[in-house]
């Protein structure tokens, strides 16, 4: 089984961690597979994510939105990388796996050798540019001159005949492609299918990742009171793991109140309120690797109503997690989850993504996916080495509370572990524990006191009017 252990961050030479070379290399391995599996030439690769599984080139996140750079991996040869500014100068002389090539089309005869990798005849780092999401003059011509970069390789390497397959482009892009008579076609799923299947480095970064959000969790937790914004736990989780060497936090989000049902997606300036429910959604990245990993917490208490709805999002969790074995499906998994119709949507369509699953690596939605809007007409099978996450939503009786669930799996020879290990199996309390003359408040009380009363509730049949 690959381990799901977690070590120190950083490199040492007594312990055994990370090995970079090799996850290099097997992603590197993976990628070929499936392109010899294809029926494609060579990949182009816009995609910060699949650039950086192709390549392990990486210019920080403020680029990931820019469509700037862009890399290509062929039959007959090993990546080429064009990239911004001096990062391709910056590759050359940091990035010394892509001055090497383990083909023969590619390699430089006449430079001496040891092993499989062979230097290259031309170097893998190379200047060049895309169009700035349009941003230079069309007669610039920089669409034109990235046809003319790739055109050429394609030449060189004996394929330009062959389907280019590309993840994303833009348009001015295609369109010069296809003038110089290059056939694109849809190239996404060749990296998706690659990514399917985690190395055993990717599963220690992924489970790395997920322990830093375990910490930002347990500030949070420390952290929530009434009187807190939701935008101040945003900052508070950001800062904590960027404190804990994350390279990116994607995005942090932070629901409470009514703002609970229907789910928004988004962090507000929301002051938290005394009986809150509250969660959370932490999406970071640690040497690219992500996670997506939602808690649940009620703020210094917890109205029935909550309660239930968390217990009812917790057995859909479970029962879920109980089917995850090599071998299943994901129509296995989504039948165990209700139906759009049973918590307040008019189809699946309408309620996607609240009881869902999606592959986590280099970003936070791969292969396989799990919703009742695909999966049962479209199972995909699980096998050992996925890394997944599973997230289920209930809203509570009440109208505006709801709860929010999701763990992170690796899939294993037998079974799957859990990899996200902040408390969930339960509703927690966070904030103050309130003391009234007669003892501690109960946890289990609705924010609007006069429902904690036989008379708010009317319970007593006497008090029937």
């Amino acid at each position: 089984m690959k381990s799901t252990g977690t070590t120190g961050m950083n490199s040492v030479d007594w312990e055994a961690r990370v090995d970079f070379d090799r996850l290099r290399d097997d992603r590197l391995a993976r990628l070929k597979a499936e392109l010899e599996r294809s029926d494609l030439g060579a990949l182009l690769a816009f995609d910060f994510s699949n650039i950086r599984y192709m390549t392990a080139t990486h210019i920080g996140t403020w680029a990931m939105d820019k469509l700037i750079r862009f890399s290509l991996l062929t039959r007959n040869s090993d990546p080429i990388s064009w990239d911004f500014g001096s990062a391709a100068k910056h590759h050359k002389l940091y990035n010394p796996w892509l001055d090497v090539t383990t083909t023969e089309m590619d390699a430089d005869p006449d430079a001496p050798h040891e092993g499989a990798k062979r230097p290259r005849l031309e170097s893998g780092a190379r200047a060049g540019i895309s169009t700035l999401r349009g941003a230079f003059p069309p007669d610039a011509e920089i669409a034109e001159g990235v046809a003319k970069k790739i055109k050429r390789e394609l030449e060189k390497f004996g394929i330009a005949n062959q389907p280019l397959g590309v993840d994303v482009i833009e348009l001015p892009i295609l369109f010069a492609l296809q003038r110089e008579g290059i056939q694109v076609v849809d190239g996404q799923q060749v990296f998706l299918e690659a990514r399917r299947i985690k190395t055993g480095d990717e599963i220690r970064l992924l489970t790395q990742a997920a322990s830093m959000v375990d910490a930002a969790y347990e500030d949070l937790y420390q952290f929530l009171r009434p009187g807190v914004r939701e935008n101040e736990a945003v900052g508070l989780v950001a800062k904590t793991l960027y404190d804990l060497g994350s390279e990116y936090v994607e995005g942090v989000n932070a629901i409470s109140g009514e703002r609970c049902s229907p789910h928004p997606h988004v962090f507000s300036d929301r002051l938290i309120r005394p009986g809150d429910p509250a969660f959370f959604d932490i999406l970071h990245s640690y040497n690219g690797y992500r996670t997506c990993y939602y808690r649940t917490f009620a703020v210094g208490s917890a109205s029935s109503a909550q309660r239930d709805a968390y217990t009812r999002a917790r057995e859909y969790m479970d029962r879920a997690i109980a089917l995850v074995r090599p071998g299943a499906t994901t129509a296995d998994i989504v039948s165990v989850w209700p139906k759009a119709q049973e918590f307040g949507f008019p189809d699946e369509e309408a309620a996607f993504a609240l009881q869902y699953g999606h592959g986590v690596g280099l970003s936070i939605w791969e292969k396989p996916i799990f919703s009742r809007l695909v999966s049962f007409d479209h199972p995909e099978v699980i096998e050992e080495g996925m890394v997944f996450a599973l997230e289920t939503y209930w809203p509570s009786a009440d109208g505006w509370g709801a709860a929010r669930i999701e763990e992170e799996v690796v899939v294993t020879a037998h079974g799957c572990e859990v990899i996200t290990k902040f408390p969930a199996e339960e509703l927690l309390v966070a904030g103050p524990r309130y003391h009234a003359v007669g003892g501690p408040l109960n946890l289990t009380r609705d924010s609007q006191s006069h429902l904690n009363t036989t008379w708010g509730r009317r319970d007593d049949p006497s008090e029937e009017g």
